[in-house]
Formats: structure tokens, sequence, C-alpha cells
């Protein structure tokens, strides 16, 4: 476990939690090298992880999923039940773990990356995420809405609090749900991107959701959207 105070204000903190050596440091090597971002801890379990994030605040944490002791699911529902705290998790996994990201993405995590991203992609998943946005692969995106669809859904209690969103709101949220950004949405809807980044704000207010990635979960439970 290494740890070490964050030098600049204006830095991205982010901590590495992988119980493979190797694999903390590709990804040090990786995030080192940017002016914005800057490695503040790195943890080989989530009991250690969860520490960290406690005694850091680190803005975003690349957790892996498998891990001896504390796994990453386990270890990020901790951190995000604190609702104070303002760290952002990205899970960490591979094509062979399908049957993780949703438990995952319900424990709070903020997004999913592949262990063999490209370092490009790694670094602006990372400043996503800790701008609010969620990040989500593609095919992981794809495959975690079959895997859904597939299941049976009995009717979600809480989903009268869609009455709560105006017709906009819901119209936002239906194509947030089909994973287009801000921008994309803006233009669909032939408005700005901060108009839509404050419709985004008041659905997961009015929702009681904690990012998009949740938003994306609670449009498939309700029904609000389908699969095509």
């Amino acid at each position: 476990m290494i740890s070490i105070a964050k030098s600049s204000a204006e830095a991205i903190g982010v901590l590495i939690v992988d119980d493979q050596t190797l694999v903390r440091a590709g990804f040090r090597m990786i995030l080192e090298i940017e002016p914005d971002l800057q490695v503040v801890g790195e943890a080989s379990d989530g009991g250690q992880a969860v520490a960290q994030v406690a005694a850091l605040q680190p803005d975003v944490v690349l957790m892996d999923v498998r891990m001896p002791g504390l796994d990453g699911i386990a270890a990020t529902r901790r951190i995000t039940a604190d609702a104070s705290c303002q760290t952002r998790v990205v899970m960490l996994t591979t094509f062979d773990m399908d049957e993780y990201v949703y438990q995952a993405l319900q424990a709070g995590a903020s997004g999913f990356l592949l262990k063999d991203v490209q370092p490009e992609l790694l670094v602006a998943g990372i400043r996503a995420v800790h701008s609010g946005d969620s990040l989500l692969a593609p095919i992981l995106t794809r495959r975690m809405i079959e895997s859904y669809l597939d299941r049976p859904r009995p009717k979600d209690a809480a989903q009268p609090r869609l009455e709560l969103l105006t017709t906009r709101e819901q119209e936002v949220l239906r194509l947030l749900a089909r994973g287009l950004t801000n921008a994309e949405i803006a233009r669909d809807l032939y408005v700005s991107e901060t108009t839509v980044k404050t419709h985004v704000s008041r659905v997961l207010m009015k929702l009681g959701l904690r990012d998009r990635v949740q938003a994306v979960i609670y449009a498939y439970q309700t029904g609000l959207v389908g699969a095509g």
C-alpha cells in the first residue's frame, strides 16, 4: 500500500486498486505523465482501498473487480455508501467478467473500463468521470442492457417517481439511457449543452440518483427505455 499527499489542488487525484503489482505499476506509468493527473495512492485489496479513500479522499478510484479478501464490488459499495464522499469509482474488468458489471453499477460505480484499454482512453475516461459523466465501454453497455433485459422484471416500487419529471426531463433521460453525451442530446433537442446539463442535474436530484450510470439503470428498470 502506497500513499502520498496531493501536490496540486487542481490535479485529479487517482487511487489505483489492483492485487497485481505490475498492473498497478503500469497504470501509474500511464497516469503520471499527465500534468493534470496525480496518483495519490495504491492498494492491493478492497479493504485497503476503503481505508485509503477515507484517508486520502481521491477524486477517482481505479478499482479491480476481483481481489482477495474484500472484492472490488463490496469495496465500491462501502465507499459510495457515504453520501458525503465525492470519490468516484471506475471498475476495471475483462471481457470474461460480464456477470459483475451490473452488480458493480448497482453498488455505485460511475463506470467501467477494460484492463486492456488504450492509454489515451484511460486518461480521457478518468477526466470524464471526474467531471461528472458516466463511463462505459460501448460493448459493456450493450452487454449490461442485454443481460438485464433477459431477466424477469418485477414492477419497480419506485416507478411512480417518474411522474416527478417533466416531459422534457423524461425525454432527456431516454436519450441519456441510449448512451448519448450532453452534446449529442443538445443537438437532438436543439438546445444548449448548458440546458442539457441543467435537465440532467434535475433528473438526478428528483429521482435521488448518484450519477448518470444510475440514471441509465433506472431508465431500464422502470421500462422508460426498452431494447432496440
